[in-house]
């Protein structure tokens, strides 16, 4: 059985300041660093997983060339997948053009063949990720596609050299609905991998992105959906006694996730079961090294080792009913706030090299028809004008609950006012009244916060003198219009390195 990794570094551009080992302090990573950035990311902080991004951005197709020539010695005595894992997140080709597909996939076997040469035992690049999953037919076809070009390289290129033909593919499941339905997907592809391949996997690796479902459906439907889903994968590893090794894709910001080097001990509660964790790039470069390098240690010795959580039919029901009922709160009110937020959305300042969001090599995320930034600059964006997205619809939706539903989701929610009492220190009422004057729909956040304060009873104002500043600047920002993205761009960059995550 293969050492499953705890803790996962990604390319997430949710850094508020430069990366440890930058000697230019530019918060900006090229694609160009980011080998160095995954080579730094092992040896520095000891993170068992890098995962290299084919989705809608540049790749490096040498990334374990570079990585074998430059870091030999390293690689000699940690070696790739045996004991440091690089795994490729591929482009989901029925969402956005397979440009790159064929060539994330070459990169599989020129990688095995320099590792032979290199004498080394293992096989370096043995798994992928299939962001947007919907179903266990696209894993069938992304291995075997890969099965097809392993055969051809070895019957018209190198002859008598064979390579693994075979890639474990992660299942990304990105909403609420594909997060609730992982089981039935799973079973599915479990019948599907044994009819095609003659066998079944000895266990399966399951990715929750944590980001997504808020963006499209709010913070509570996002939630909600993570611990249902993490709960029904356990039932469905006993059901079919497999076992399930699922991953969350979490960022600094409560709205995706909250996983950051102070929240270590809430993420365990809140997530039990979990067994691989992203750590994005706010996670290891907003904190001081040492802050860092601790939280990681403490993540691989606790996360194997805990108990997962466990949620009754009963509860899960009314969970469900929970979760869409607050989607229905957030989307109607998002609809009208989108267009105040598009100045906000232009300015934000960027951290990696990305591609065009939409067109030929990308795609759009969508609530109700109105295209959406992706959920770093989304996030970002709210607590810019000190109204942090978790807010949104969350505090009605709260309100409306009978006491029995409100009681399961306090039950398997135990961090929910002490979440709220830390985002509460974001926010800026005034900013929410300067734009409430021109659009009325911000009235129903303020509805949203004030209810919530009622329930949970935390104060509305900044605790620290980081958090004043911010609270300063948000307001410039919410009165700031068209015209002055700039202006704009440079006080998110403040206030992002204020409260340690740009997103």
């Amino acid at each position: 059985m293969r050492s499953i990794p705890v803790t996962m570094g990604t390319q997430h551009p949710d850094n508020a300041g430069a990366a440890f080992w930058d000697v230019n302090q530019n918060p900006f990573i090229s694609a160009y660093t980011e080998t160095t950035e995954a080579y730094k990311n092992f040896a520095d902080l000891d993170v068992d997983e890098y995962m290299w991004d084919w989705e809608g951005k540049h790749a490096d197709a040498a990334v374990v060339d570079r990585l074998f020539s430059t870091q030999y010695d390293y690689f000699k005595t940690h070696e790739l997948g045996r004991d440091k894992f690089i795994t490729f997140r591929f482009p989901n080709i029925w969402e956005e053009e397979g440009y790159s597909l064929m060539q994330a996939m070459t990169t599989f076997l020129s990688a095995e063949d320099f590792a032979h040469d290199l004498q080394f035992d293992s096989r370096p690049l043995f798994e992928a990720i299939l962001p947007m999953a919907q179903s266990a037919d696209q894993l069938i076809e992304m291995q075997d596609r890969f099965e097809q070009l392993a055969h051809f390289k070895q019957q018209v290129f190198t002859n008598q050299r064979e390579n693994g033909d075979h890639i474990e593919m992660i299942p990304l499941f990105e909403n609420f609905e594909t997060q609730l339905h992982a089981p039935e997907i799973l079973h599915e592809y479990l019948k599907l991998h044994e009819e095609h391949f003659g066998y079944r996997p000895d266990y399966l690796r399951v990715f929750l992105a944590g980001s997504d479902s808020a963006l499209s459906s709010g913070f509570m439907n996002a939630i909600i959906g993570n611990k249902l889903a993490i709960a029904r994968l356990y039932e469905f590893a006993a059901d079919e006694q497999i076992p399930v090794y699922p991953i969350v894709g979490m960022g600094s910001a409560i709205f995706r996730g909250g996983l950051s080097p102070r929240r270590i001990d809430r993420f365990v509660k809140e997530f039990a079961g979990v067994r691989t964790v992203t750590v994005q790039s706010a996670f290891r470069y907003d904190f001081p090294l040492p802050e860092v390098q601790d939280a990681i240690a403490q993540l691989k010795q606790t996360l194997p080792q805990v108990t997962p959580l466990t949620i009754d039919s009963a509860d899960q029901a009314v969970m469900i009913q929970v979760a869409e009922q607050s989607a229905t709160f957030y989307r109607q009110t998002l609809d009208n706030l989108i267009p105040d937020m598009q100045p906000i959305f232009t300015a934000f300042p960027k951290r990696r090299d990305r591609r065009q969001h939409v067109g030929v090599l990308g795609y759009s995320r969508e609530v109700d028809g109105q295209a959406l930034p992706r959920a770093i600059n989304f996030t970002g964006s709210f607590y810019a004008i000190g109204v942090p997205p978790e807010f949104i619809g969350f505090g009605r939706a709260l309100a409306a609950l009978p006491a029995e539903s409100l009681g399961v989701l306090v039950r398997h929610y135990p961090d929910m006012q002490k979440d709220f009492a830390e985002l509460a220190q974001y926010v800026n009422m005034n900013s929410l009244a300067i734009l409430a004057a021109t659009n009325p729909a911000w009235h129903e956040v303020e509805e949203d916060i004030l209810t919530l304060q009622r329930i949970l009873g935390f104060e509305l104002a900044p605790q620290t003198q980081e958090q004043e500043l911010h609270y300063e600047l948000a307001q410039q920002i919410a009165q700031i219009k068209d015209g002055a993205s700039i202006a704009v761009t440079a006080l998110i960059n403040r206030q992002a390195q204020l409260r340690h995550f740009l997103g």
